[in-house]
């Protein structure tokens, strides 16, 4: 019986996958069949050589050395997943953040794909095939002011550039899809919950609990797993997904409270 799913024999580029949701994505993406090479500043003990190049992808030099690395080890690529992303700002709302800032968090969460995709969409084109998929975030549509006004404006940035790839290279055979992620169990956002719950002495449920109450709350009552946010990712990826382009998947236990 064929399997409702397959990647099998897709060449996939997934950026920031040696923990997390880049992770369980990677993880998954083999599991389904493809060749996947994926990229970090530095490579996890257990991951092998030939799945991963180091590269730093706020600059354009590491974007440059990934591009070479795909064309050299897998002759190409079929899939794009832009899981990159993140902040490093400091709180204190917009006055806090410097021109240093703003740029760290575009640096970080806009211009590796538009330099990626830059790089690798004309070979898509000229086949007539291929998918790109870019993760957002919901901030981009409900930013916490305190701490997430760039990052979050990084992420709109993001969605509004991936929108009109698509609108460019779809009559050309190029999927384009945005997955819009709310509240992620990470290891990161565990570690965050656990210095909540001792600067306020309560248990790391509760620090869960406060993270989610700080986003307005989650319907569902938890954050999503890494895997679920893979399992979306892999399914727009693949041919099941044929005609879906130039939208956003959210997916974020009914976080967002409008329609």
């Amino acid at each position: 019986m064929t399997p409702f799913l397959t990647l099998m024999g897709q060449r996939a580029l997934i950026t920031s996958g040696t923990r997390g949701t880049g992770g369980a994505a990677v993880n998954l993406f083999k599991d389904l069949g493809a060749r996947v090479l994926t990229t970090a500043r530095s490579k996890p003990h257990e991951m092998p050589e030939k799945e991963f190049v180091a590269a730093d992808l706020t600059h354009a030099e590491g974007c440059a050395t990934v591009a070479a690395a795909v064309r050299e080890r897998l002759g190409g690529v079929d899939i794009i997943v832009h899981m990159l992303g993140g902040s490093s700002a400091p709180a204190g709302g917009y006055a806090a953040l410097d021109d240093q800032q703003w740029s760290k968090e575009l640096d970080l969460n806009l211009m590796p794909a538009v330099r990626l995709d830059r790089e690798l969409v004309p070979d898509m084109v000229a086949r007539g095939s291929g998918v790109v998929i870019h993760v957002t975030s919901i901030q981009r549509e409900l930013p916490l002011p305190e701490a997430t006004t760039a990052y979050a404006a990084a992420k709109a940035a993001l969605s509004t550039y991936s929108k009109s790839l698509s609108k460019e290279v779809a009559p050309k055979g190029v999927r384009v899809v945005r997955v819009s992620p709310g509240w992620i169990e990470t290891e990161s956002s565990i570690e965050l919950a656990k210095r909540l719950a001792a600067e306020h002495r309560v248990d790391v449920e509760q620090g869960k609990q406060m993270i989610m109450d700080s986003l307005g709350g989650v319907p569902i009552g938890r954050p999503s797993k890494p895997e679920e946010i893979a399992s979306l990712v892999a399914f727009l990826a693949s041919d099941r997904a044929g005609t879906i382009t130039g939208t956003e998947y959210v997916i974020d236990g009914g976080t967002i409270p409008t329609v």
